[in-house]
């Protein structure tokens, strides 16, 4: 397939990646997690994000986003989460199904973002039988809107919740991408504000596939995220194939490097493409995401030459998304393409 702008899902293994996993593939390693590679990598979560912490490795973001509810909620329980937010609108209603609790989603503005103030008609409300009990807070970093929560919303957000008996989870699918955007590390824009469980995100930013659950509550998984790992379909067998991955991400910070370099080629990109008369850029841009309307015929036109979403057909906006594996010469030959499609 040509170079396509519409997921950085769709970009291929970061090569130091593949190397890893073909380096993990020599010999028999005892399964599920009890080889040295699955031990290394939890060694290096635990490293950057706290020695304390709990690491689960599993194989897709929204399995692990269930397993982590899984473990934590009991069946009368909720959720609130944006309305936006991955949990709630593209995950088939998995968390609903699998644990039994309820998204409370809450409408917010077009950067995507809970704010305390949203949060307070939730809050206070336990205990009534007739009514789901509010107990997680789950927002996406960076949001579904390619926004970034700054470490001071984040830091407010948490102290609200955890003064309600609420704690805070953070899908972190684009988590590499949000700290760049920050300039803070890892624990700096998690952990250290505050939050509670993170979904850490490696497909999109290089791996071949794998996400990693960290629980910074001792409370929140002793004794249950084994079994919801495991009842969730969550727990690999030959993980060492998972854990080596983890284990190149994290070295060296390739993390950092594959993040910086796709939110560079967002911005390249949203530079060249703000001079182009007839398409308007429709949000900040912040991460690797550009959200941005034109002309419905000018859209199809530019869909005839490269492979990208219409994220809302209302408006219309589409979304245009880089990766680590993004280049240059491709950024600019999909500007030239665009400006050809609104200029006919």
């Amino acid at each position: 397939m040509s170079v396509t702008f519409a997921s950085d899902n769709n970009a291929p293994i970061a090569p130091a990646v593949l190397r890893a996993i073909s380096a993990a593939n020599v010999g028999d390693a005892v399964g599920y997690g009890h080889d040295p590679d699955t031990e290394r990598a939890t060694a290096r979560f635990r490293e950057i994000f706290g020695a304390d912490t709990g690491v689960y490795l599993a194989f897709n973001g929204t399995g692990a986003n269930v397993m982590i509810f899984g473990a934590t909620l009991r069946s009368f329980e909720a959720v609130l989460a944006p309305a936006t937010a991955h949990l709630n609108t593209d995950e088939c209603g998995a968390l609903e199904r699998i644990t039994g609790c309820k998204i409370l989603p809450v409408a917010t503005g077009a950067d995507g973002k809970l704010t305390p103030a949203l949060l307070q008609p939730y809050l206070g409300h336990g205990g009534d039988a007739h009514h789901v009990t509010p107990r997680a807070v789950s927002i996406s970093q960076a949001t579904e809107f390619g926004t970034v929560y700054t470490l001071d919303e984040l830091r407010a957000l948490c102290e609200v919740a955890h003064a309600h008996g609420l704690f805070v989870h953070v899908d972190g699918a684009r988590i590499a991408n949000a700290a760049v955007a920050l300039g803070a590390g890892l624990r700096e824009s998690t952990r250290d504000c505050g939050v509670d469980v993170l979904t850490f995100g490696g497909t999109k930013n290089g791996l071949m596939g794998g996400e990693a659950v960290l629980f910074f509550d001792e409370a929140l998984h002793g004794g249950a995220a084994e079994h919801a790992r495991k009842q969730t379909t969550q727990l690999a067998s030959k993980m060492r194939f998972i854990a080596a991955q983890f284990e190149a991400l994290l070295t060296g910070d390739l993390w950092r490097s594959n993040a910086a370099h796709a939110n560079a080629m967002t911005a390249r990109l949203a530079e060249r493409v703000a001079a182009i008369p007839g398409i308007e850029i429709t949000r900040a841009v912040e991460t690797n995401a550009i959200f941005a309307s034109l002309a419905p015929a000018a859209i199809a036109r530019a869909q005839a030459e490269y492979f990208f979403y219409t994220f809302d057909r209302s408006r219309p906006e589409v979304r245009w998304m880089t990766s680590f594996a993004t280049r240059e010469q491709d950024v600019d030959a999909f500007a030239d393409a665009l400006e050809r499609a609104v200029s006919r």
